[in-house]
């Protein structure tokens, strides 16, 4: 059976490229993709029409929304939850274990549950990692085993606003979300 991945979208630039540049890639591979997002990204994606696309091209609705009681998941089992692009508020939340939102519930209880891999890559700048707080951030992510996309060979650190249209690290996002399912 095809691996599925549970993509979660956060408010972060690249969002509104998942589609064409991860998604994609990874349906060519025989992957099945379900979408989550935070509800900014969703307002984001929804303003664009791209929502309706990803559902198209997935055959799976994109959530942002809690399920109500009794009501069964959209979404089939999942083998591998990645966080692309994950702001640094997003980091910080599961970090934390604040889930306040769907996006967010579904992540953190994977983390707990250290059932199936989690990728996240970091959509942040140079002054998101100087906060004081981040080293704890990163730390516990990689305590609880979740795979982080860093590093300066990867995404290079730039000052607040210097980066405008930068492309994310599609390629190496892909290959750590193979890898992490491959073990």
């Amino acid at each position: 059976m095809a691996p599925v991945l549970g993509l979660v979208g956060s408010s972060a630039g690249g969002v509104e490229q998942i589609l064409p540049r991860l998604i994609e890639p990874l349906l060519e591979r025989g992957w099945r993709v379900a979408v989550t997002l935070t509800p900014t990204a969703a307002t984001w994606l929804d303003a664009s029409g791209e929502i309706s696309r990803i559902e198209q091209r997935t055959g799976y609705p994109v959530r942002w929304q809690p399920r109500l009681p009794g009501e069964t998941s959209p979404h089939p089992p999942l083998d591998c939850h990645a966080v692309v692009p994950a702001t640094a508020n997003t980091v910080a939340k599961l970090a934390l274990g604040i889930a306040d939102n769907q996006a967010l519930t579904q992540v953190c209880e994977a983390i707990g549950l250290g059932a199936a891999p989690v990728v996240v890559f970091p959509r942040v700048n140079a002054a998101h990692v100087r906060h004081p707080s981040w080293g704890g951030h990163v730390a516990a992510l990689q305590l609880a085993g979740v795979h982080l996309v860093t590093g300066d060979d990867v995404w290079s650190l730039h000052e607040p606003r210097s980066a405008p249209g930068r492309e994310l690290p599609w390629v190496t996002i892909v290959e750590t979300i193979v890898a992490a399912v491959r073990g």
